[in-house]
């Protein structure tokens, strides 16, 4: 995988938010903080899981490993970051490049993929309460949880082979915080179709494809909430699916800018300002999101405190 242009260029320059001048050290403060805190808290979220028995459950199972996922994103882009506060532009090796390109992406579609198993339990769950728990066996959940893990971090070993074997023979100069698909592009001197081609095509499966999903099986669990005849009932069904939504809500609202403004003038910064909330914020909000509005998580705090 960092084979080819290893010699070539053996390392990059991530130029990241640029020179900030007398504010590069209050921009390290907040950056760590905000690490430290989403470490915190998804890790709190799977101690949480593991050992209260009313947390027990598919739903609270699945969280568990949204909450792993955004541990690997958050240790994956931001020690680079604060870096790049701390020290301006940040070094890093071609096989580092890589690497990193290839936990992100494959990050990227585990959590859309566990998104939509998420989204598939709230709908079995509302949509289909009598038969839930026989459906949402422990055997079951274990295969939903396993394919998303599976899926993402093989799906995109293709795709990243291919930037691994492109020339770059342009400058070693990346404007990003982290090493991304498009700024890689940029440096090549080779022909991208089949890169473009193979970004698209792999798009439908692991984005496209459980954005739909989610869609259908919202607009199912609405037309099942609106049919609810007791206020309580409704806002009883609403609630057990809030969250998720939310989160949902953050982390395609995110991806869509990311990947459907091009990264050209002053689009770059728009592209920049997507990035952290998709592999920065969104791994904060999403345990504070899950705190916040479930009383289960609540009461499990509370007792643990």
């Amino acid at each position: 995988m960092c084979g080819k242009n290893y010699t070539k260029i053996s390392e990059f320059v991530l130029l990241g938010f640029g020179n900030l001048d007398n504010i590069n050290v209050v921009m390290f403060i907040i950056f760590l903080i905000i690490f430290k805190v989403t470490i915190t808290g998804n890790l709190l979220i799977i101690v949480l899981v593991s050992i209260t028995p009313a947390l027990q459950t598919p739903m609270y199972y699945f969280l568990s490993h949204l909450s792993f996922s955004d541990l690997l994103m958050s240790t994956n882009i931001l020690p680079n970051m604060l870096g790049g506060f701390l020290f301006g532009e940040q070094i890093i090796t071609y096989c580092g490049c890589i690497t990193q390109l290839y936990f992100f992406c494959g990050i990227t579609i585990t959590e859309c993929l566990l998104l939509a198993v998420m989204s598939y339990d709230r709908y079995l769950a509302i949509c289909n309460p009598l038969r839930y728990y026989s459906i949402m066996n422990m055997m079951f959940c274990v295969n939903l949880s396993v394919w998303p893990w599976l899926l993402g971090f093989t799906s995109n070993l293709i795709g990243v082979l291919t930037i691994s074997n492109l020339d770059l023979c342009a400058d070693n100069v990346i404007d990003h915080f982290y090493c991304d698909l498009s700024p890689l592009q940029k440096l090549s001197c080779s022909d991208t179709s089949l890169l473009e081609l193979e970004s698209i095509l792999y798009s439908i499966p692991t984005f496209i494809s459980p954005c739909g999903f989610i869609i259908v099986t919202y607009i199912c669990i609405f037309h099942t909430i609106f049919s609810i005849l007791s206020k309580t009932g409704k806002q009883k069904a609403f609630s057990t699916c809030s969250s998720h939504l939310l989160v949902v809500g953050t982390f395609y609202g995110a991806l869509i800018v990311k990947y459907m403004i091009p990264s050209k003038g002053h689009s770059l910064i728009i592209n920049k300002i997507a990035s952290l909330l998709h592999t920065v914020f969104t791994p904060l909000f999403n345990p504070i999101i899950y705190s916040l509005k479930n009383q289960d998580i609540r009461k499990a705090l509370q007792k643990l405190s």
